[in-house]
C-alpha cells in the first residue's frame, strides 16, 4: 500500500509550511514544501534573466532543475538559497510561474516522489486536489489577510529582510486572486478537506489539531 499522506493546502502566509513541518516532526513523517520547488524555478529564471511570461523557457528550467534539499539548507545549482527563495520578489515570481501548466506538469513527478514510508506531510496549494488526491487527510488552512501579512512581516524581519507590512498585505491579496483564478490547479478547498481558520491560533494549537485529526482518521483505516 502507498504511504499515507497528509495534504495541507492554503493561501500564502496561512501558516501551512510551519504547521506541515511540525506535524511531520510529530509523526516522524517526511515533509514536502511544494512551494519551495516553484520558488526555485522562479529564482532560477530570475537569475538567468528569463522572461517569466516565456512559458517554454520557464518550463525547460522546471524540467532540468538541479536542486538538493538537506536537513537545514536548500541548494540550487550548488549554491545555498535557503533564505533567498523566501524573499518577496521570489514569492511573487513563484506565483506567476506556478500558473504555467507546463511548469506544474514538470514538477508533478518530483513532488510525488516524496511519498515514502512511513508517511508524508505535504503543503502547497494543490496537494489534496491534484498531487495527492488520495491523501489520508486533507486540511485547508486559512487566516485573515491582515494576520497573514503580519506573520509574513515577522518572518522576513527575523531573517534580516526589510519589509513593509502594507505592501505585504497588498501582495498577499494579489497572490490570492492570482492563485485562485488560474486555470490550471487553482487554489481551492477540496470537498473532502477540513477547513481550519488559524487566525489567533498558535502554531502548537494548529499542529495538535491536525495530528489529532490524522490519528483519528488513521485509527479508522482498514
Amino acid at each position: 500500500m502507498a504511504a499515507p499522506v497528509i495534504a495541507i493546502d492554503g493561501p500564502s502566509a496561512s501558516g501551512k509550511g510551519t504547521v506541515a513541518r511540525e506535524v511531520a516532526n510529530a509523526l516522524g513523517f517526511h515533509f514536502l514544501d511544494s512551494g519551495a520547488l516553484y520558488r526555485l524555478v522562479a529564482l532560477a529564471a530570475l537569475n538567468r534573466g528569463v522572461d517569466l511570461e516565456d512559458a517554454s523557457a520557464v518550463e525547460d528550467i522546471a524540467r532540468d532543475l538541479k536542486v538538493v534539499f538537506s536537513a537545514d539548507a536548500v541548494l540550487l545549482e550548488g549554491g545555498d538559497v535557503t533564505n533567498t527563495i523566501r524573499e518577496e520578489r521570489v514569492s511573487n515570481a513563484a506565483s506567476r510561474v506556478a500558473a504555467l501548466p507546463g511548469v506544474r506538469k514538470a514538477l508533478l513527478g518530483r513532488q510525488r516522489a516524496f511519498r515514502q514510508a512511513p508517511g508524508l506531510v505535504a503543503d502547497g496549494r494543490d496537494m489534496g486536489s491534484v498531487v495527492f488526491p488520495d491523501a489520508t487527510l486533507k486540511i485547508f488552512l486559512t487566516a485573515d489577510p491582515a494576520e497573514r501579512a503580519r506573520r509574513r512581516y515577522k518572518q522576513l524581519i527575523e531573517k534580516g529582510i526589510s519589509a513593509n507590512i502594507d505592501a505585504l498585505l497588498e501582495e498577499i491579496c494579489d497572490r490570492d486572486a492570482r492563485d485562485s483564478q488560474r486555470t490550471d490547479a487553482p487554489l481551492q478547498k477540496c470537498a473532502d478537506a477540513t477547513e481550519l481558520d488559524t487566525t489567533g491560533m498558535s502554531v502548537e494549537a494548529v499542529v495538535a489539531k491536525v495530528v489529532q485529526s490524522y490519528n483519528k482518521r488513521a485509527s479508522k483505516a482498514p
